[in-house]
């Protein structure tokens, strides 16, 4: 390795980028966007739901950045079926890039982060800042010092700090009455630099790690943890989402929705929601769609927590728990500049909701585990136990607050998903009489669906009230609540596509009388269920226009976020939605033509 370095005088403060310019390095417990100045904008630690160390992206304080010095352009990539990222900068007279990783096996009390310097071609020049502060920027560095091997270590918080390869660094004031460390490298062609960072809530005694060992072990992780996914059409991207989804995973098997919070839907609307904790419903979505693949750990994760839930809640069971099964916190606000057109909104007011479809969506998902004899004994009781809270509670008709999270209301889909799931689950089950009742229960209440909210054009309403048609509607089709070939299933899928879609993209349903687009955006996820629906009646070109074209609707990393601006093509709401892609996999396993017998 050849390398020079000088002190910088002060550390930069960088300007949020557009959504769709941002990476994901994630390891399970928590998830770091890193942007195209090599800028680290948010990283919560310990976990997904703790502060924030790096919170730029919302107004706080603090970064972790290597940028190039002088004119440069930027690109970058995943390598493959991993969320390890290459940062690529092209400058006037140097090729550079930056590879990084949240280290693997992950740790829930400590982080690991690699971040590997390599010239390319030419002598790379980049400046160095390592600046955390804990608490969504509001707490400085405390103890900062350097030991004799050149290692930087300091406290944050409740957190200890062990900083590699900034040796030559120098500490300066960083404005909010903290320190930061910079740092300007030089790398002649062919050389690299390493930088290790540990975060760790027990101490970082002993040795820091080294990094080439690190390097091995996070490539053989990833390798172990996506499955090859031959089935699939657009392999790589079918690859990449279940990557995403695997990084979102905890080791307690719950996938959170979103890495971030606050980032707004639609500018200064009010719509900056808190995403960093398990939804039911996400996590099920997550699980049906590995599935159908194969019995991987993904579907197995899901399975368990889901499981857990039921059998400690049953009809209590939350929509959204933390990833250690605790209850979301009340909503609050940070007091911060917020993203751009957004607030600082952490907790979330769904932890006093009822969603009914998350029973329906759990029967799926363990339906779809008994598929593969992967549902054990205690799926099974969890079951039941879902079942049976469809039983007592699926006619009430202003408690369930909808897979949109809105006005309670006797939703239409709500009912109808619960339906599919005691077919599916039904199917699977031994025993003639457990099994004829659920699908008793599901002809009962599609029956009584049908009566109350049904729209006189023959197409399925939003509820008895609202006779609006709604994307999520599709999926009474597409999970098994009728058949595909039903006169409402086709109603309902070309009332969607005449009255919710735009360009290939399609809208959840129309929040008021303005033109689509212009109350909020399209959402990634009713796409991937349009081509699902297209599939299922054997319109497979239109199937493939709809995943193709929403597919497309991610940034440079290949991350997508809940709802995409069809006008600016820019992606909106926070990132990535886990949600969309498990539907992007589960759409890339169903393009695929089936083997001939």
């Amino acid at each position: 390795m050849s390398a020079a370095t000088e002190i910088l005088t002060a550390p930069r403060v960088e300007m949020p980028h557009v959504l769709r310019e941002y990476a994901l390095l994630a390891d399970g417990e928590r998830g770091v966007l890193v942007g195209p100045r090599g800028d680290f904008v948010w990283m919560c630690f310990p976990r997904w739901d703790s502060g924030a160390v790096f919170s730029s992206l919302i107004g706080g304080a603090g970064a972790y950045a290597v940028t190039p010095r002088g004119r440069f352009v930027w690109g970058g990539y995943y390598e493959p079926a991993s969320l390890i990222w290459r940062s690529r900068w092209v400058s006037g007279d140097a090729t550079i890039e930056c590879r990084e990783a949240l280290a693997l096996p992950s740790h829930p009390d400590q982080a690991v982060i690699l971040r590997r310097v390599i010239a390319l071609g030419g002598t790379a020049r980049v400046d160095v800042v390592l600046n955390p502060r804990g608490d969504f920027g509001r707490n400085a560095l405390r103890n900062l010092s350097q030991r004799d091997d050149g290692a930087w270590t300091a406290e944050l918080e409740d957190t200890s700090l062990c900083w590699t390869g900034g040796q030559d660094a120098s500490p300066h004031a960083d404005g909010h009455g903290g320190k930061a460390l910079t740092l300007s490298l030089t790398l002649e062609e062919g050389a690299h630099h390493d930088f290790v960072l540990v975060l760790a809530s027990a101490g970082c005694d002993g040795e820091p790690p080294d990094p080439e060992r690190a390097w091995r072990a996070v490539e053989t992780e990833w390798r172990d943890r996506v499955p090859r996914l031959e089935r699939t059409v657009g392999q790589r991207d079918a690859r990449h989402a279940y990557a995403v989804l695997a990084g979102l995973t905890s080791a307690s098997g719950g996938m959170v929705a979103a890495a971030t919070t606050s980032l707004p839907e639609r500018a200064r609307q009010g719509r900056n929601y808190d995403y960093r904790y398990v939804w039911i419903r996400d996590q099920c979505y997550s699980g049906q769609a590995v599935a159908k693949d194969g019995p991987h750990p993904l579907m197995d994760d899901a399975v368990r927590f889901v499981t857990d839930r039921l059998l400690a809640d049953g009809p209590t069971l939350k929509p959204a728990y933390t990833i250690s099964a605790g209850e979301v916190p009340d909503q609050r606000q940070l007091d911060l500049a917020g993203y751009p057109g957004g607030t600082d909104s952490v907790g979330n007011w769904v932890n006093q909701q009822f969603q009914l479809d998350a029973f329906g969506e759990a029967l799926l998902l363990f339906a779809a585990a008994a598929d593969h004899d992967h549902l054990p004994t205690e799926g099974w009781q969890a079951a039941e136990t879902a079942a049976r809270v469809i039983e007592q509670r699926w006619r009430e008709p202003h408690s369930d607050a909808g897979i949109w999270e809105i006005e309670p209301d006797a939703w239409t889909h709500s009912r109808l998903i619960c339906a599919a799931g005691l077919r599916q689950i039904a199917q699977h089950r031994p025993g003639r009489d457990q099994a004829s009742r659920w699908v008793s229960l599901a002809d009962r209440i599609v029956s009584d669906t049908a009566a109350h909210a049904l729209h006189p054009s023959g197409r399925w309403q939003r509820s008895p009230q609202d006779p609006r048609p709604d994307a999520a509607l599709l999926l009474a089709a597409i999970r098994g609540a009728i058949p595909a070939a039903d006169p409402r299933s086709i109603a309902t899928l070309q009332a969607i596509a005449t009255e919710l879609t735009e360009d290939g993209y399609c809208y959840r349903y129309r929040p008021d009388e303005r033109p689509l687009g212009e109350s909020e955006g399209a959402f990634l996820v009713c796409g991937f269920w349009m081509a699902l629906a297209y599939a299922q009646q054997g319109d497979h070109l239109r199937a493939a226009r709809w995943f193709e074209r929403n597919r497309a609707g991610a940034g440079p990393p290949g991350l997508f976020s809940e709802e995409f601006d069809v006008t600016q093509r820019q992606l909106r709401g926070n990132l990535p939605q886990a949600f969309v892609h498990a539907l992007l996999l589960e759409c890339a396993i169903a393009q695929q033509p089936a083997a001939p017998q």
